[in-house]
């Protein structure tokens, strides 16, 4: 089968960083969905690994965590779906990834595709999804209110992946104000398209952009990046006994900062459940399949921002640099392998 990976950790900027593979097709554990990838689009992860993570000697890995496809087989206690199935998900990272064309994917973790999307929209979708849901669901708990706190949730970084699902989830499934952070007009504006109240530049200080708003101090913050270089300003703005999460990974982070006002911490990786196999993992397959009736509903939509063609390791490159980039806006998508 085709697909996309790597011999060696390299710079974007090398040749050999990603390049196409012939590989066995994979065989279906017992829990297991083959799917055949229709779609997939790419995320911070993927780079974060590409650059950390060296492949066996003498072997490949290959990334992604996002697809959305066609199941072809199943493994004999695979529950919840049918060949001929199309599905969307975003996969396990002690597993090889969706760039390729067939893939193995435990069923629990997988949603069915939204009807009203086509496969490049809804293989934008799930990572994001799933970051987003469990960040303000399960980890800020938006449903308990912050006391004395403005109804609020700041959004750090707005246009990104994971933020533009996180405005429209708060928006469209929650009574609390979205504040989202955007530092140039064309993600200012994509922000506010998605629901977002209001849009504070998070290259400036934000405890002051906040306050501009007279709105009062937000309960809830949610940090989706440069978590280290805001903590600070969100420590200032955020209310007493506030609830703040964050995704990213700073190489430092000073959480004194948070115990003057007795803030909790909540940090969150998509990935745990099925890293861990945690008693609660189907919880993600749920998740994905109410994200989905959400979509067809016309309450959520896709937040593919760019289509970068085929999927083969030239274009694979081409996305990985806009991510390092940090200018991405929505998700990056590439759809079908050349013939």
């Amino acid at each position: 089968m085709r697909a996309v990976g790597y011999r060696k950790s390299l710079p974007i900027t090398e040749t050999e960083v990603l390049v196409d593979l012939d590989l066995p097709q994979p065989e279906p554990g017992p829990r297991d969905l083959l799917v055949k990838v229709e779609a997939i689009s790419v995320n911070p992860v993927d780079t974060k690994v590409r650059m950390r993570a060296e492949p066996e000697a003498g072997g490949v890995k290959v990334l992604g965590w996002d697809a959305a496809g066609t199941v072809v087989a199943k493994g004999a206690e695979a529950e919840g779906f049918s060949v001929g199935d199309a599905v969307f998900y975003a996969g396990d990272l002690t597993r090889p990834g969706t760039n390729a064309e067939f893939h193995c994917v435990d069923a629990r973790i997988v949603g069915h595709k939204p009807a009203r999307l086509d496969w490049a929209q809804a293989a934008a979708l799930p990572l994001t999804a799933i970051t987003a849901w469990e960040t303000l669901f399960d980890r800020l708990d938006t449903a308990k209110p912050v006391p004395g706190a403005a109804p609020a949730i700041l959004i750090v970084g707005g246009a990104g992946g994971v933020g533009s699902v996180a405005i429209q989830l708060a928006r469209h499934l929650t009574d609390l104000t979205v504040i989202a952070t955007a530092s140039r007009p064309e993600t200012a504006a994509w922000c506010r398209d998605l629901g977002a109240h209001h849009v504070v530049d998070h290259a400036r200080p934000l405890a002051a952009e906040v306050a501009s708003l007279g709105l009062g101090a937000p309960g809830l913050v949610f940090s989706t990046t440069n978590t280290d270089a805001h903590l600070a300003e969100i420590a200032a703005l955020i209310a007493p006994q506030g609830r703040f999460a964050l995704i990213d990974d700073p190489a430092q982070l000073d959480v004194a900062l948070l115990k003057r006002k007795s803030l909790s911490l909540h940090w969150e990786f998509m990935f745990t459940r099925s890293m861990f196999g945690t008693s609660d993992i189907g919880a993600q397959g749920a998740l994905l399949d109410e994200v989905a009736r959400l979509v067809d509903a016309g309450r959520l939509r896709t937040t593919l921002g760019e289509h970068y063609g085929r999927i083969d390791a030239q274009n694979l490159r081409r996305a990985h640099a806009l991510i390092e980039s940090g200018r991405a806006k929505g998700k990056i998508v590439l759809e079908g392998f050349s013939d």
